[in-house]
């Protein structure tokens, strides 16, 4: 059974010291930009370069995480930190975007790329798209339980997972409360972190019905080897070093058959204990926060953790031979394995007293000190009557420590190509002018299905909600399939998109890349929906390379980048409706109050109201306002349809809501206007 990689996180220096020092394989680190966690101190450019070193000292890689989406006039600069970042010799990209992607391929093409858990892929089609797609490596959703995994592992794909850390409450990707709210996008690296903050299904302002116990699936590595698991990942970018070490030196028990010690983990930071909720398939008690005790718990246990990464970890045994002989420079030679370091230094001297003899060279050439090596044999060829002075002997060890460092760091730095290429838009952003724009209409009823054919160009309805007498009321060619947003069950997901394919219907919602990947194999028509996150032209060129027909933008796009957006592939843009802004496998309303006593909704501390969106393996929160833009698209310069999302509208209230009549209540221009960081 094969033993997974330990990939640790570094926010900064002194985290990815401690992450090697106390046994990491791998670790993961952000740039300045690009990384989904800006958050943290992350590394210059200088530091990237000196972090790659001190990995591969190590023995160790380094993954570098640009896991953001991007924007067209980022694409330039993004492609000449990737390159960049080869010449450092990262050991591997993990990747959100697949405009990113592109990019990455295209400046470096033997570039290793991991998806990342922000691409929300959670199926084995899923993953199977991303292996055509090029990567090496997914990390799935979180959310997963070990069966799926068991069956994702069975692809010929590397799997990593989280085992430990914080838990969003949200599907990785699909978080959009913290832009909406904020401005700070977390597809963007600047989660704001809202879902910590107070909401109740009860209206109690202190209750956090969003957050979620920190992840630990460290009593569960047996299993995770048996499933066949790659990588066992720590999540903690932003957290201290003496967090990381913590959880690297308990994980490296559990790896040795060893009980981990929770209590120290547990202190160090957690907020109200651990769950392994999603992969063991029991997701009550998931909820928990951070409590006074937790923080004074961690402040005790710092100086006490730092002991395990203040001296340097020996990775290396290195063998010594020294030859010293009468009139001839002396040569010592440090090998380990098949790599080899040899220096040469002067002609030795007569003994006038002492001689030196081969345990003195011994004992000055084995004092390795503080350093990732450890002696191993040591032979010594030396000629009677000479003398050596200590510190020359110590300095030709040290000369050849140096070298032999260098020859590793070499050694473990990957080969990569580096092309020409600069990322350029095409400039086929094509004015599309209508005298009414064609709408697509998101609904969860039939009877809102039959009340916006009249005024859509296609209704998207729900596959569980599609009946053989839908067809009757609404001509199949006006409809699109929308699948789960989260696939639960993916052979009976298959299994119904194939039974409707097989009735007649041709179009299906593809949410993410798993909804792709089944569409596509079915034979559907592949339409986008905003949960795509494309976010620039050149994700938009992927998708329509993947053989979408069209895609919906991100809702995280200012008008601007729209309009700006460079495609052959027609645009849409969500112009009216609640927008979702999570999409969780836990029910908040049920772990507050029971589904007896469902709200439909909770309030922040402001006491604004958000819906909740219940569906049979997931569920929707939605914005407390509802987004319009009825009354600007002639602003909306470069889409070719208008989406709009209903959640309890009537049939009366579907037709003015399709009509882009403004609603009586609150609305939201959303993030059209200010953006996101």
């Amino acid at each position: 059974m094969k033993r997974p990689e330990i990939l640790a996180p570094a926010g900064g220096m002194e985290a990815l010291t401690a992450a090697l020092r106390t046994g990491a394989d791998a670790v993961y680190a952000g740039g300045k930009n690009f990384s989904a966690r800006n958050n943290a101190a992350n590394f210059s450019n200088e530091e990237l370069a000196e972090a790659v070193r001190l990995c591969h000292i190590h023995n160790a890689k380094l993954y570098l995480a640009v896991n953001t989406i991007i924007s067209d006039t980022e694409a330039e600069g993004f492609c000449r930190f990737i390159k960049f970042a080869a010449e450092t010799g990262v050991d591997g990209y993990i990747v959100q975007d697949i405009g990113a992607a592109h990019i990455i391929r295209s400046a470096v093409p033997n570039a290793v790329l991991h998806g990342s858990t922000q691409l929300s892929v959670h199926t084995v089609s899923g993953v199977r798209l991303l292996k055509s797609m090029g990567f090496e490596r997914a990390v799935p959703a979180r959310e997963l339980s070990a069966d799926t995994l068991k069956k994702i592992c069975r692809e010929d794909i590397e799997v990593e997972v989280f085992v430990h850390g914080a838990l969003c409450m949200s599907v990785s990707g699909q978080c959009y409360m913290s832009a909406m709210i904020g401005s700070r996008s977390a597809n963007r690296g600047c989660c704001g972190q809202a879902c910590r903050l107070p909401f109740s299904a009860a209206e109690n302002k202190s209750y956090s019905a969003l957050s979620l116990k920190d992840l630990s699936l460290l009593g569960s590595t047996d299993e995770l080897c048996r499933i066949g698991i790659d990588s066992l990942k720590i999540e903690g970018r932003m957290k201290r070093p003496e967090y990381i070490a913590a959880a690297v030196t308990e994980l490296q028990k559990a790896l040795d058959g060893n009980s981990p010690d929770m209590q120290t983990l547990r202190g160090i930071f957690s907020r109200s204990g651990f769950t392994d909720g999603y992969f063991s398939g029991k997701r009550q008690d998931m909820f928990g926060v951070r409590e006074k005790d937790d923080v004074i718990a961690a402040r005790e246990m710092i100086p006490k953790l730092h002991e395990l990464y203040r001296r340097e970890k020996t990775v290396f045994t290195v063998d010594f031979h020294a030859e010293i002989l009468t009139d001839k420079p002396m040569k010592i030679t440090a090998r380990i394995g098949d790599i080899s370091a040899e220096v040469t230094g002067n002609i030795p001297d007569m003994a006038r007293n002492a001689p030196t003899d081969a345990e003195t060279v011994k004992k000055q050439l084995s004092k390795l000190g503080d350093t990732v090596f450890k002696c191993g044999n040591i032979t010594v060829n030396i000629d009677n009557g000479l003398f050596v002075p200590t510190g020359r002997l110590n300095e030709l060890r040290r000369l050849a420590a140096d070298k032999l460092t260098e020859k590793i760091i070499q050694a473990n730095k990957p080969e990569y190509e580096i092309s020409s290429y600069t990322p350029e838009i095409s400039g086929k952003n094509i004015r599309r002018t209508f005298d009414t724009l064609p709408i697509r209409t998101f609904c969860r009823t039939e009877e809102q299905a039959e009340a916006a054919a009249e005024l859509s160009e296609y209704v998207i309805v729900p596959e569980s909600v599609i009946t053989l007498q839908t067809t009757e009321r609404i001509p199949q060619s006006r409809i699109i399939i929308s699948p789960p947003r989260f696939i639960a069950d993916e052979e009976k997901t298959v299994s119904r998109l194939s039974e409707l394919r097989e009735l007649g219907f041709e179009r299906l919602l593809c949410h993410t890349l798993d909804t792709a990947a089944i569409g596509k194999a079915l034979g559907f028509k592949l339409h986008g929906s905003f949960t795509m996150n494309m976010f620039n032209s050149f994700s938009a060129e992927c998708l329509r390379k993947l053989g979408f027909e069209d895609c919906i933008a991100s809702t995280e796009m200012t008008v601007t980048q729209l309009n700006a957006l460079s495609t052959d592939m027609p645009v849409g843009a969500v112009i009216y409706g609640r927008l979702p802004l999570m999409l969780t496998r836990n029910c908040p309303i049920k772990n507050e109050v029971g589904c007896r006593n469902c709200t439909g909704r909770l309030t922040d501390r402001t006491t604004r109201s958000f819906p909740v969106a219940c569906s049979k393996d997931y569920v929707e929160t939605l914005n407390s306002d509802i987004l319009y833009m009825g009354d600007r698209l002639s602003e909306m310069k470069n889409i070719s349809f208008g989406a709009v999302l209903l959640n309890e509208e009537n049939a009366a209230e579907t037709k003015s809501a399709v009509s882009c009549k403004k609603p009586d209540s609150a609305i939201t221009r959303g993030l059209y206007y200010r953006g996101v960081l």
